[in-house]
């Protein structure tokens, strides 16, 4: 009898710590998008921000998110790809092997802003580029290594081990066995991580203050040359970011409507991170079912 109210007692807490962080989660978000609701319109997502008068957007702002998003990932995804398969398949067990895992957990707790002041003086100021895109998305990529390397080596290891094996004993080489076996098993759940870590970048705002800037130049989005100052695609200029606007609005903001400008790029931004997160899951779930499906054909 004791034994059941004791098991009653412990479901009833979990429960209820458990539609706690669902109903903080939703409060938080319903607050968020309540507040910046009246201003998710065409004009406020493509028109510039304004210095002094009321009415402007988070055009550039949103631009250089997704830009700094896609310059991220290809520097960072090849990187950790080849990190992770590195400890999953190739790393032996010994001490430069436990130094590298120590590392990566090291690495992966340390606070945005070390990340951001590391950059400023490494990608900011060593290499005289300034404040830049690339500056930043080379800070991120730094911030996003460790879990891209653990997401990839994860994935490897969750695929069944005879997959693996039947492929070695038919005379298949060990990288063939990983590129043509063990990857595509995988890949679910390294897209899903990629797209999570796509998430945190987007909604990063502390390592680019120091990386990316806090001012963006009037772009010119027929102009695609890369050296060009008012080019969006010109990796060198700086950029402020969705994360960052909100941040610099609501400290130093000088227009009349710079609390609605901040509520509306803050529901723009937890809408983009709750979308890449719900797309992760969905996707990830869709293609296991696509390859376990071509699989039993």
């Amino acid at each position: 009898m004791k034994a059941k109210i004791m098991d009653r007692t412990a479901t009833f807490l979990l429960t209820a710590i458990a539609v706690l962080i669902i109903g903080v989660l939703f409060a938080l978000l319903g607050f968020l998008l309540t507040q910046g609701w009246h201003k998710l319109n065409f004009d406020f997502l493509t028109s510039p921000p304004s210095i002094a008068e009321a009415g402007g957007g988070i055009g550039p702002q949103l631009f250089n998110s997704f830009y700094l998003l896609v310059l991220t990932m290809l520097i960072a995804l090849p990187i950790g790809l080849g990190a992770g398969i590195y400890m999953a398949e190739y790393a032996p067990d010994n001490r430069f092997t436990r130094f590298i895992r120590l590392s990566i957990e090291v690495l992966s707790s340390l606070p945005s802003i070390v990340i951001g002041l590391f950059g400023l003086l490494v990608f900011v100021t060593m290499t005289g580029w300034g404040y830049s895109i690339l500056s930043g998305a080379l800070a991120l990529t730094v911030f996003n290594l460790p879990l891209l390397v653990r997401i990839t080596e994860d994935a490897l290891r969750n695929v069944p081990p005879s997959q693996k094996e039947a492929s070695l004993a038919l005379g298949i080489s060990k990288w063939r066995t990983i590129t043509s076996v063990l990857l595509p098993a995988a890949l679910p759940g390294i897209i899903t991580g990629t797209i999570l870590a796509s998430g945190r970048v987007f909604g990063e705002a502390a390592a680019l203050l120091f990386t990316a800037g806090m001012t963006s130049p009037d772009l010119v989005f027929h102009d695609f040359s890369l050296n060009s100052p008012t080019s969006p695609l010109n990796p060198m200029r700086p950029a402020e970011t969705l994360a960052v606007h909100i941040w610099k609005v609501n400290s130093e903001g000088l227009t009349p409507d710079a609390r609605d400008v901040a509520d509306g790029a803050a529901a723009i931004l937890v809408i983009a991170v709750l979308a890449f997160n719900l797309g992760a899951r969905w996707f990830g779930t869709w293609l296991y079912r696509k390859i376990t499906s071509g699989t039993q054909r």
